[in-house]
């Protein structure tokens, strides 16, 4: 298997593994806050970055950088705002096809890609550091299991209680 087969694997199973751990939660946990996102934010915010690796992925191959890193704004402030706007649904059902759409698309493009291209250094430079579109889809599975562990260190998933049928409480967070 080649080493860009490897990385659609893990950026495949990271996105599974995240739609899963969303699908646990309840619609008020969904869309309540947790800190500055709620969990809606979150997936509204990985969709749009499935899409802008996509685009990143076409510049770098030109010798470019990607659109998103010009103006990025504090921790990409601006680009993850537009996500926002752009993915604005609040139903989780919908956002999670189209998480898995967008994710299917960039592996898509990912599959177009000779596996030489795929981790060339093509002279792109962000903060000093080389851009190739593997790096790039590395950054973006790193990025899913960030906020997989964000959402689980809250301890808001739903438990089951033993012998109490139904329960559904949250954790207590006190250790």
């Amino acid at each position: 298997m080649s080493s860009i087969e490897i990385q659609k694997g893990e950026l495949a199973e990271a996105v599974e593994s995240f739609a899963r751990l969303i699908s646990s939660l309840d619609e008020k946990t969904f869309l309540g806050p947790l800190g500055r996102w709620s969990a809606r934010d979150v997936v509204a915010h990985l969709i749009g970055w499935n899409r802008y690796t996509v685009q990143g992925a076409r510049q770098i191959l030109r010798g470019e950088l990607p659109f998103y890193d010009v103006d990025p704004g504090e921790d990409y402030a601006n680009v993850n705002r537009t996500h926002l706007r752009e993915y604005p649904s609040l139903v989780m059902d919908e956002l999670l096809v189209e998480l898995r759409a967008s994710a299917r698309e960039l592996s898509e493009t990912l599959s177009a890609l000779d596996p030489n291209t795929w981790r060339r250094d093509f002279g792109v430079r962000h903060k000093g550091q080389t851009v190739t579109i593997r790096s790039t889809v590395d950054d973006l599975i790193t990025d899913y299991a960030h906020h997989a562990e964000q959402i689980r260190g809250l301890d808001l998933l739903p438990r089951v209680e033993p012998g109490v049928a139904g329960s559904e409480e949250p954790r207590d967070r006190t250790p």
